[in-house]
């Protein structure tokens, strides 16, 4: 192979001090990227660091470099041309390429050479950088601080086999560029430690759920009712089982009746006017069905909605109730009785249920360490129940372990987020949830009002009831 093109092409570059600088940066750069990106395909390195060095912070550096190397070029030229001695040439504005001189052609060719394997180089790379920025990977690993607990709540959701970007992005260009530009701004935020702690909600701007959730979700799907069995233990000694059940009015499709019947049928359109960032104190619900129109206020105050500012009124979607479908973060007694039920904390442990609330909440509360839960109920069982600890020690680390990683996945001190920090609005057992519409305080003008009325969205088959006769009819025996 001739590479008579290759001397010439390093006396060019190596003219001046700026494109000597540029064309060491780019060689070396290049090289390591290529590295990396081997390491990589072999499966050698698996960090989110050395993705974001071979695929944004290398690539920088290499482009960099490249822009030095004319910039030196262009400075060299006019010097030499400024001290050329022929006043012609002194005028001309573009160098003279005269590819008839034997060393013209070899360098002609070493740049068109060295221009092709730089673009196949950053096409590889951006590529794969456009591809690694929609990694849940990317979204979740990279910002440590403050995507820890966010990231840690995704894995331990219904969500967490579905790509970050699925539901905060969806499909199509022009999101995936806002959302871009939106994290540019939180990338500065991250760098100068500029982020709010805990990080608000909800998020502002967000994507309607037609063009996210329904991309798998079907609105139309008539489900009916469904049985909900839940399950609560007290907090005495034997953290006796409680079971509540309910028939759900889901409804669905062209149903009348049902949750889903009313609230994301596109025959019957929702907006509403928020008196909080929060949405949770509602001043105005407007209904739209067909061609009627009906408008509620709280208490019958009045609200001007014409003199509300752009996107004030809010048209309601699936994220209104369903607000943390994967980022889903537990108070203390739903969490235990989680972790009870599915035999992760043994029953049998006496107060087990007391003991982890009050450890939790209390420790939660004041933004306390993992640490500090794993010390206080060790302590509290080898104080109070040294026997049970003596004899059934395995289990009680078992449990120990358990409420750790619930406090862990719940509460995060650095971002100051703890018990109740963020409200699921999915019913109303811990959070004004449907209430904050169906509270019998939204009236409409004739003098209707959405009602606070149980059996709308439900019906109670039982209620904390140890064995509920009905899960014997049905054969639900738990």
């Amino acid at each position: 192979m001739n590479l008579r093109w290759v001397g010439p092409l390093l006396k060019l570059f190596g003219t001046n001090w700026i494109t000597l600088f540029g064309t060491n940066l780019t060689t070396i750069s290049g090289l390591i990227i290529v590295a990396f990106l081997l390491l990589g395909v072999l499966g050698v390195v698996d960090s989110p660091y050395v993705a974001i060095m071979a695929l944004m912070v290398l690539p920088g550096i290499f482009l960099f470099g490249l822009l030095l190397i004319p910039i030196g070029l262009y400075w060299e030229r006019k010097k030499k041309k400024d001290g050329a001695p022929d006043r012609a040439e002194r005028r001309l504005r573009y160098p003279i390429i005269n590819l008839n001189k034997p060393r013209v052609r070899r360098v002609t060719l070493g740049v068109v050479i060295l221009t092709t394997v730089n673009l196949l180089l950053i096409s590889t790379v951006s590529y794969e950088a456009v591809a690694y920025m929609e990694t849940t990977e990317f979204c979740g690993q990279i910002c440590h601080t403050v995507m820890d607990p966010e990231f840690a709540a995704y894995l331990n959701s219904s969500h967490s086999k579905v790509k970050c970007v699925e539901c905060h992005i969806g499909p199509g260009a022009p999101w995936f560029v806002r959302s871009k530009l939106s994290g540019l701004g939180q990338v500065i935020a991250v760098t100068f430690d500029t982020f709010e702690r805990p990080i608000p909600t909800p998020v502002e701007n967000l994507r309607p759920s037609q063009d996210t959730c329904e991309q798998c979700h079907w609105p139309g799907r008539f489900t009916g009712d469904k049985i909900k069995v839940i399950t609560r233990y007290s907090e005495d000694e034997t953290n006796t089982p409680l079971k509540t059940v309910l028939a759900l009015h889901i409804g669905g499709g062209e149903r009348e009746e049902g949750i889903h019947s009313w609230h994301i049928d596109p025959d019957k359109q929702t907006f509403y006017v928020a008196k909080d960032e929060r949405r949770h104190e509602i001043a105005w619900i407007q209904v739209k069905e067909g061609d009627q129109i009906t408008e509620y206020t709280l208490d019958g105050e009045d609200v001007d909605v014409d003199s509300l500012e752009p996107g004030a009124i809010r048209q309601m979607d699936c994220i209104d109730c369903h607000n943390r479908p994967t980022h889903v973060f537990k108070l203390p007694a739903e969490a235990m009785d989680e972790s009870i039920y599915s035999g992760r904390i043994s029953q049998s442990i006496p107060y087990i249920k007391k003991a982890g609330v009050e450890i939790l909440t209390e420790v939660g509360n004041s933004l306390g360490t993992p640490e500090e839960v794993v010390q206080r109920l060790r302590a509290y069982y080898q104080e109070n129940h040294s026997d049970f600890y003596s004899s059934e020690k395995q289990a009680v680390e078992q449990a120990v372990r358990e409420i750790e990683a619930i406090y862990r996945r719940n509460v995060a001190p650095d971002m100051r987020l703890t018990w109740g920090t963020y409200p699921n609005n999915i019913g109303h057992q811990n959070f004004p949830g449907c209430f904050r519409c169906h509270d019998s305080e939204h009236e409409s003008s004739d003098g209707r009002l959405i009602e606070q009325d149980c059996e709308t969205c439900h019906t109670i088959l039982a209620w904390d009831e140890e064995n509920p006769e009905i899960l014997q009819q049905l054969g639900l025996e738990q």
